[in-house]
């Protein structure tokens, strides 16, 4: 039997009025993301993937069509219902690390748990934090301010803050977007080791080689969905291999 999909979308449109010319940024999209799945949303500038992401993060509403998350009718939410569930929801992940400067690992990760409206104790706050920091590898920094962070490690800080209110889904815009190739793996690397523990996924990105990872390609065009595939996802293992042969060969020619 298969499970309720955590994003059905019927026909979502989403048209911006900008004095007398209409922007059609999404035309009538239909999808469906099923619990574990991991998903990259793809497309030249302009096709409509910020939009869509946008509006599968409950920033923006759609003009016409329906949108469920988790069963949720968005359509029917009020603005303060709307920021409840998207943060208890979706757990965001951007370019930009958006990590307070002087404020632990731990207690950057907490910060969300604060927002909760089911008020949880400050000693459970701190343990989900915890764990959350050990699941994206980085339990022996708790303590460390951002400063003392690599910039890998600032964006593994940023998922485990996603996570911790345990959503349903995660949404990653461009989150590979301000690191070089060897950090942006690693990173992947951690997004495939979360989706395997049956977290879902769904990220924004423009570059092929991060969406090799995941296991659904999906392509805008013109706001609308030029392809959408299942693929087999490159493993972090043979990733890595691949650089290390690449490395030897040019140390031959040199």
């Amino acid at each position: 039997m298969q499970p309720n999909p955590v994003i059905q979308l019927v026909e979502l449109t989403k048209t911006y009025h900008t004095g007398e010319v209409d922007v059609h940024a999404v035309r009538g999209v239909s999808l469906q993301v099923l619990p574990g799945e991991f998903v990259a949303v793809m497309g030249a500038s302009g096709s409509g993937k910020s939009t869509l992401m946008n509006t599968i993060g409950c920033l923006d509403r759609p003009t016409g069509g329906s949108y469920r998350l988790d069963g949720i009718d968005v359509a029917t939410l009020n603005r303060d219902a709307l920021a409840e569930i998207r943060n208890e929801k979706i757990g965001f992940i951007f370019q930009g690390f958006n990590l307070l400067a002087r404020t632990s690992a731990l207690e950057n990760v907490e910060m969300p748990m604060l927002y909760n409206h089911r008020r949880i104790p400050a000693q459970e706050q701190r343990e989900r934090a915890r764990q959350a920091l050990e699941l994206v590898g980085l339990g022996a920094r708790t303590d460390h301010h951002p400063s003392q962070l690599s910039g890998g490690q600032q964006q593994r800080v940023a998922i485990a803050r996603a996570l911790v209110n345990r959503p349903a889904l995660l949404l990653a815009d461009e989150p590979t977007g301000n690191l070089d190739s060897q950090t942006s793996i690693e990173i992947m690397g951690v997004f495939q080791k979360l989706n395997a523990v049956g977290i879902t996924i769904i990220m924004v990105t423009h570059e092929l080689d991060v969406a090799r990872f995941t296991k659904r390609r999906i392509v805008l065009r013109d706001g609308k969905i030029l392809t959408d595939e299942a693929v087999e996802p490159r493993s972090i293992a043979e990733t890595e291999l691949q650089r290390l042969r690449e490395e030897q060969q040019a140390v031959k020619l040199a």
